[in-house]
């Protein structure tokens, strides 16, 4: 099956992952402009009226940089939703997606038919994402255009299969968009990505050490400075299994070698509470080993698609 528009022209074949906090209209419009999807959670953008706002900048600052540089257009951006039934602000979101007619959404926490099929009104894209095989043929059979195979080693929430078997069962019976997350953070990767099935690399971590990011000078330094020891699985803050700074778990007082467990009855999207545990507690992917330092979005696309390049050469490819 041949990709969507919104993903068969990019000049280097990554999704910048939604990043709940740190995701904001400049991020986004720096990833889209060095050629790679752009993404942020519509949640981001508190109070609700602010995404009309932020859509529209994105929207227009896109539109500017493809009058100016026509022969290397803008990626396309994607607008995260949370589908969860706690997230009291789905519709008016969606509103505002439909609005701006958001090119490519990334459906979280809940595959819904009217989700996939409003979207699909104004022509979208919807790339829903899991952890496992199961909940794969879930979103597809609720009309879910592309995949998102979140995998062992990904930031924030997360799930304990190996790319290898979750790409190789999803592949044997889908033939459409497939991204791969999971410890994703150089050009090596995103290739072998490619090699397993996946037509993209999605890539969260590695953009929240970039100068757009919203995220602290801290939250920065801790990725540049960690490794994959310093990450911690657990579903004590949210109620669902992800990936987390060891630092900033003993900076709240805790100790990250005895979480206890919650459940997913904990989940909640609408007020507050989320952000507050996402904003004191950081989320991480096991692939930070690689980054070395805070760079501008452009700069870590251009070291991506360096090392996409060398590995190509490499293999003889």
């Amino acid at each position: 099956m041949p990709l969507p528009a919104s993903l068969s022209h990019l000049s280097l074949p990554v999704i910048g992952a939604p990043l709940f906090i740190i995701s904001n209209p400049k991020l986004v419009i720096a990833q889209c402009k060095a050629g790679v999807v752009g993404s942020m959670p519509a949640l981001n953008a508190r109070p609700a009226a602010q995404l009309d706002e932020w859509l529209a900048e994105i929207v227009e600052a896109l539109a500017a940089h493809d009058r100016s540089h026509p022969e290397r257009p803008a990626a396309p951006f994607a607008i995260n939703q949370i589908v969860h039934k706690s997230n009291d602000r789905l519709d008016h979101d969606l509103e505002m997606c439909a609005k701006y007619r958001v090119p490519i959404v990334i459906t979280s926490l809940g595959a819904r038919t009217d989700v996939n099929d409003a979207v699909h009104a104004w022509g979208g894209v919807v790339l829903h994402d899991v952890i496992s095989n199961a909940f794969a043929h879930k979103a597809v059979d609720k009309g879910a255009d592309g995949l998102v195979l979140v995998a062992a080693g990904a930031g924030g929430h997360a799930g304990v299969k190996s790319p290898f078997a979750l790409v190789q069962e999803v592949r044997d019976w889908f033939a459409g968009p497939i991204a791969l997350s999971g410890a994703i953070a150089t050009g090596g990767a995103v290739l072998a990505a490619q090699a397993m099935g996946a037509d993209v690399a999605y890539i969260g971590s590695a953009f929240i050490a970039t100068e757009e990011a919203r995220a602290s000078d801290a939250y920065k330094q801790a990725i540049v400075a960690g490794t994959s020891d310093d990450i911690v699985y657990s579903s004590y803050f949210t109620g669902v299994n992800g990936n987390y700074l060891k630092p900033s778990i003993i900076a709240a007082g805790l100790d990250p070698e005895h979480l206890p467990e919650s459940d997913a009855s904990k989940m909640n999207f609408g007020g507050g509470g989320a952000a507050k545990a996402w904003k004191d507690i950081w989320g991480c992917g096991q692939g930070i080993g690689a980054i070395k330092e805070v760079l501008p979005a452009a700069g870590l696309v251009a070291r991506l698609r360096r090392e996409y390049e060398e590995a190509r050469v490499r293999l003889a490819l």
